[in-house]
C-alpha cells in the first residue's frame, strides 16, 4: 500500500508513476488467445470441444454442451427461498433502471419540407459471459441480461465455465430471461459466439466480465462482433473525512480488492489519523476474510491512502477516473458534483459500492483502467440501436439536391452528383 500526501514537493511525480502502473494481463495471453480463436473458427465445433478438453479439463460431446430447461428449473428451484427473493428484488430494481433509459422514436418536418426522424430497435442475439472461477455470479447474470430482456433482445445466449452451475446463477438466468445456456467458457467461448461452432450460433453483440483470456478474445473478435467493453481489474476510491467509522471504510476499499490481486482501492482523506485507523482495520479485517489472500495482495500492490484538502478530491478523482467513488462526506453532492470522469458515485456514508454491485437498480458493469474518461457503464443503449429516416417530396428535393451536387462534385465523386442532378433534370458529365 503507498501513501501520498498532496503537499509534499514530490506528489506530482510519484502519483503520476503509480497510475501508470500496470494491472492485468501480461503480453504473451494475447498470442495464445489469437490461437484459440483461429483454431475455433476454422475448425467449429471440434475445436470447440477440444479447447473444453485442454483448457477446463472436461470431456464433452455436443449433447452436454447445453444446458437443458429441466436443469435450469432444477438448479434454480435449488436456490434458497431467501437468495432467490433477493435476486427477484434486484431484477425489478434493475427492469426500472433501465426501461426508464429506453428512448423515445421520432420523426418530424424540418423547414426545408423534408421529413426525418429515427427509430429505435433491439440487437437481435446477444451473448453474456458469465464468469465461473473464483465465484457463483448471479449478479454478472442480473446485470447482463435484464437490460437486454428490457430492450427487447430476441436471443441471450449464456456462456460459462464447464462444472456445477451454482444454483443462484440458473435463478438468476431464469429471472433474467435468458433463452439459452451453454457450458464454455474461456477465449474459446467468446470464439463460439463471435464465428459459431456446432449448436452454438453466433451472437451480434458480447458482454459481460471475463478472466484475460477472456478481455483479450473480445478485443480480437470486435468488428465480427460488437463488444461491451474491455474490462480491467476493479477499482475503487473512497473519498472520506474523520467523521467516519474507520471499519466501514476499510470494508469498502476490501469490497474491491477481494475480487483480484491486480484491483484498486484508494482512500482520500483530509484526516492522517482517520487514514492510520482505516489503514489498522483493514489489517484487522484481512485477517477474518475468507478472500483474503486476494484482498490483500490488491491492497499491498495496488492500494494507496491520499491526504489531501477535501476540496482537491475532485480533481484528484478525475486523474483517476475510477470504476466507483464514494463520496462519504456532509455533503457529497457539492464534491460529487464536479467529478467528470468515473464510472458511478455513491454518494453519502450510508451508500456503499456493494449496494450498487447488486441491488440499487444502477449498472454495475462500468469502464475500468481509466476508460471513465470516455466511456459509460453497461446500459440500455448497448442493447439497442438507432436507424434513421430521410423522406423528401418534390419541394424538398429542389431545395436539397443543389448543394448535394455542388458538394459531390467537390469531392471529386461524380456518380453521387448524377445521382442528385439526374432527378434535378440537369445534365451532369
Amino acid at each position: 500500500m503507498r501513501r501520498f500526501d498532496t503537499s509534499d514537493p514530490g506528489f506530482e511525480a510519484a502519483f503520476a508513476a503509480f497510475l501508470d502502473e500496470p494491472r492485468g494481463s501480461p503480453a504473451q495471453v494475447d498470442a495464445a488467445v489469437a490461437d484459440i480463436l483461429a483454431r475455433v473458427k476454422g475448425d467449429g465445433l471440434p475445436a470447440l470441444l477440444a479447447c473444453i478438453k485442454d483448457f477446463d479439463g472436461v470431456e464433452l460431446d455436443e449433447a452436454g454442451l447445453r444446458v437443458t430447461p429441466e436443469e435450469i428449473e432444477a438448479g434454480a428451484n435449488a436456490c434458497s427461498a431467501e437468495v432467490r427473493e433477493a435476486i427477484a428484488f434486484a431484477a425489478r430494481r434493475i427492469r426500472d433502471f433501465h426501461a426508464r433509459q429506453m428512448p423515445a422514436d421520432a420523426r418530424f418536418t424540418d423547414e426545408a419540407g423534408v421529413e426525418l426522424g429515427w427509430r429505435w430497435g433491439p440487437i437481435e442475439a446477444v451473448g453474456v459471459y458469465v464468469p465461473g472461477g473464483r465465484a457463483a455470479y448471479p449478479s454478472t447474470v442480473l446485470m447482463n441480461c435484464v437490460p437486454a430482456a428490457v430492450a427487447g433482445v430476441d436471443r441471450i445466449a449464456m456462456v460459462t465455465p464447464p462444472g456445477k452451475l451454482q444454483p443462484a446463477v440458473l435463478a438468476a438466468a431464469r429471472e433474467a430471461g435468458v433463452t439459452e445456456i451453454w457450458r464454455v467458457g474461456g477465449a474459446h467461448a467468446v470464439a463460439a459466439l463471435a464465428y459459431g461452432a456446432g449448436p452454438i450460433r453466433p451472437v451480434d453483440k458480447i458482454v459481460g466480465p471475463g478472466n484475460a483470456y477472456v478481455t483479450a478474445a473480445k478485443r480480437r473478435v470486435y468488428g465480427t462482433v460488437g463488444i461491451d467493453a474491455l474490462a480491467g481489474p476493479s477499482e475503487i476510491v473512497v473519498v472520506a473525512d474523520g467523521r467516519n467509522n474507520p471499519a466501514w471504510i476499510a470494508a469498502d476499499l476490501l469490497s474491491q480488492a477481494e475480487h483480484d490481486p491486480d484491483a484498486q482501492s484508494i482512500l482520500i482523506t483530509d484526516d492522517a489519523a482517520f487514514a492510520d485507523a482505516v489503514v489498522a482495520e483493514v489489517e484487522a479485517q484481512l485477517a477474518t476474510l475468507s478472500t483474503a489472500a486476494d484482498a490483500r495482495a490488491s491492497w499491498q500492490s495496488h492500494g494507496a491512502v491520499i491526504l489531501s484538502p477535501l476540496d482537491a478530491s475532485p480533481a484528484l478523482v478525475d486523474r483517476i477516473a475510477p470504476e466507483h467513488v464514494e463520496f462519504a462526506v456532509d455533503d457529497p453532492d457539492a464534491l460529487a458534483a464536479r467529478v467528470r470522469h468515473a464510472g458511478a458515485i455513491f454518494l453519502g456514508r450510508l451508500t456503499p459500492e456493494a449496494i450498487g454491485d447488486y441491488v440499487a437498480g444502477s449498472n454495475h458493469v462500468l469502464p475500468t483502467s481509466r476508460a471513465a474518461r470516455f466511456s459509460s457503464g453497461l446500459s440500455i443503449y448497448d442493447f439497442i440501436k438507432r436507424t434513421s429516416f430521410v423522406k423528401c417530396d418534390e419541394r424538398a428535393f429542389a431545395e436539397l439536391g443543389p448543394p448535394t451536387v455542388a458538394l459531390a462534385e467537390a469531392e471529386g465523386l461524380p456518380a453521387h452528383a448524377r445521382s442528385a442532378a439526374i432527378r434535378l433534370n440537369r445534365r451532369h458529365d
